[in-house]
């Protein structure tokens, strides 16, 4: 398998005016049920309460997306791998964020210290 190509600065940029336009976070998964989608399993900007509320006792503008809509079966993933997916994409707000920081931080770095950076 061949090496990725060195992300540029124009594509940082991109990754960057994509997580600038989603919903502010913290996003936090959240374990849901109702008649409708039994076992949600969801992305919130609201943490998880414990009690797998079941509507209309959960605010349905609350949540960013699902891993899980078990019935009918409208979101279910082969693997089954709905809690890592939730977690992934939940912790994904605030993580892709950080890594473009570091990233534009050890360019910075390197290039203070007369080393040429790959987003160039």
């Amino acid at each position: 398998m061949d090496a990725p190509q060195p992300m540029t600065d124009e594509e940082l940029a991109e990754i960057e005016e994509l997580a600038d336009a989603a919903t502010p976070g913290p996003w936090h998964v959240r374990q849901l049920d109702d008649d409708f989608a039994m076992g949600l399993v969801a992305i919130s900007t609201n943490p998880d309460t414990g009690l797998a509320e079941r509507w209309p006792n959960f605010d349905h503008h609350e949540l960013v997306a699902a891993t899980l809509v078990q019935h009918p079966r409208y979101v279910d993933i082969a693997d089954e791998r709905w809690d890592e997916n939730a977690q992934f994409i939940a912790t994904a707000r605030r993580n892709v964020p950080r890594l473009i920081a570091e990233i534009r931080r050890l360019r910075h770095l390197l290039a203070a210290n007369g080393h040429k950076t790959t987003g160039d």
